[in-house]
């Protein structure tokens, strides 16, 4: 029988109360694991005296912090599910997701103050709402004051492995979120997955700088450090310099960032007086690690580097590179992970439909960290989740092929999602905002290749309209995130489009039209 998320940090703080747990420079705390797993006790109990019972949504809607971390462990205690937001989604998103999760309440901060309060009049089940920093508006409670009341005694509640854990939303292909739902055993799972992939040690200091919102890093890097008793430092939000001088000051041994992220590092590195000798692996994932980045960071900081390929749905992580094969598999996104079997198929065909090796195909996953669900969405849970011969395939709706070594090379999206700085961005949702505008008659948007972001947002717009109102109405769009609004607009006279009308977007993508005015 496994043990729940909430049950792992209990057995860590029971076998080693007085190791450092969580380090929040920004507040000044420091936590052993004794401390921590009282906090999150008092949270726990703080949010069933709200009324918060076992199957209940609590949402956050935070930057990185103690808080989001406190609040994770709070509900997989609680038997409450998890659903963590990006904190950079549009109040419209906003509304959507807690909506469609049906969430009784909402822990933010003063860096999404305004948003809540531009969503709040749409919320239609959000009966509580939690505030972590001073001037706690009329509507809300103050979340430090009811956890410095609450008592820091387990609850009494029993949470099964098989139950809940969390709804984490995740872009689909009509543009709107799907919650993907996972189950406490399929995480704890993952987390001895990657404690083994990574040779994560007891010993290790981690940093947490992206977004804890992000499977990636909470579940591939904040819950296995926790499950085998690591340090755990949070910064707020990822920046360069602050990153650099924590790894210094903290002794980090252990950090997960994207590719341009890193990117990053290395280039500042040179410039700030940082000791950065104590990293010994680094972290990555959302793109392959190009060539002169992964040398520019081999040069800077430490010789090994870990990818991880995978999505949301399967945990994230269903491929590993290991640090002996990013020079000789430069690329590649790895072998199929501890326990995960992996196929590239006839694109949408049956799992037994494998292509030959070099082949592009569909990629498809099966493991034991597959999501249960997609909630409220049957008709994607069945396209996405499919039987055979006993096991549970993923359809990842990614294109690749495996070389002769059983290497994975992920080469394409069946779809049009873009990735833009690790971001997804589909562009139906930003098509929308833009056929919403009065003077735009058709809309395209795809991805263009970009040196730092691995794919900017760009839109073809057929209409009588300029790229400077374009520019000006989307920045004032609620139902638009900053990351999704295009970085620039081709006002072209028609777009390509099959006999049915379909807007052909390879073309665009390979090859913009002679005509399209560039303007941006």
């Amino acid at each position: 029988m496994y043990p729940t998320i909430g049950e792992t940090l209990s057995l860590t703080a029971e076998k080693y109360p007085d190791r450092d747990a969580i380090v929040y420079p920004r507040r000044d705390q420091r936590w052993t694991y004794a401390e921590f797993d009282a906090r999150v006790n008092r949270l726990a109990n703080a949010l069933a005296d709200l009324g918060i019972e076992k199957g209940d949504r609590v949402s956050t809607l935070l930057y990185n912090g103690s808080e989001i971390v406190l609040t994770v462990y709070a509900c997989a205690r609680l038997g409450a599910v998890f659903n963590p937001l990006n904190y950079r989604l549009a109040a419209g998103d906003v509304s959507f997701v807690l909506n469609d999760a049906d969430s009784q309440l909402l822990v933010f901060e003063a860096d999404t103050r305004e948003v809540v309060e531009r969503a709040r009049d749409d919320l239609d089940t959000v009966g509580e709402y939690l505030y972590i920093d001073e001037d706690t508006p009329e509507y809300a409670r103050d979340f430090y004051e009811l956890l410095d009341r609450a008592e820091d005694t387990p609850p009494d509640v029993q949470v099964a492995e098989d139950d809940t854990y969390a709804f984490i939303y995740t872009s689909g292909t009509t543009g709107r979120p799907k919650g993907v739902v996972h189950e406490h055993r399929a995480m704890v799972e993952h987390n001895l997955i990657c404690v083994a992939e990574g040779g994560l040690r007891r010993s290790d200091v981690g940093l947490s700088c992206l977004p804890l919102y992000h499977c990636a890093e909470l579940h591939a890097n904040l819950f296995p450090r926790v499950q085998v008793g690591a340090t755990s430092v949070i910064h707020h939000a990822f920046d360069p310099e602050a990153v650099l001088g924590a790894i210094d000051e903290h002794d980090i041994t252990v950090m997960f960032a994207a590719p341009t992220a890193w990117n990053a590092l290395a280039q500042l590195a040179s410039e700030v007086a940082a000791d950065t000798d104590s990293l010994r692996l680094g972290m990555y994932g959302a793109a392959p690690m190009p060539k002169r980045v992964l040398e520019a960071c081999m040069g800077e900081f430490c010789d090994e580097y870990l990818q991880a390929y995978g999505m949301t749905e399967i945990g994230p992580c269903g491929t590993f590179q290991h640090p002996d094969e990013q020079i000789e598999k430069q690329g590649s996104a790895g072998v199929p992970a501890l326990n995960h079997d992996l196929r590239v198929i006839e694109p949408d065909g049956d799992p037994d439909q494998e292509v030959e090796t070099g082949e592009v195909g569909e990629i498809l996953f099966a493991g034991p960290c597959t999501m249960r669900e997609y909630w409220n969405r049957p008709e994607a849970t069945d396209r996405s989740l499919r039987e055979s011969a006993g096991r549970t395939w993923y359809y990842t709706g990614d294109l690749g092929y495996l070389d002769d070594d059983g290497y994975l090379f992920v080469v394409d999206r069946k779809d049009d999602m873009i990735v833009s700085g690790g971001e997804n961005v589909y562009p139906t949702g930003v098509e929308d905002v833009l056929f919403s505008h009065e003077d735009v008659i058709e809309a395209a948007v795809v991805g263009e290749p970009h040196d730092e972001w691995g794919e900017r947002v760009v839109a073809y717009v057929v209409g009588d309209v300029s790229a400077t109102d374009l520019e000006s109405y989307c920045k004032a769009s609620d139902d638009l995130a900053d990351f999704k609004r295009p970085r620039e607009y081709y006002l072209v006279e028609d777009l390509p489009k099959t006999p049915s009308g379909k807007v052909k977007k390879f073309e665009l993508r390979e090859e913009p039209s002679p005509e399209a005015e560039r303007a941006g």
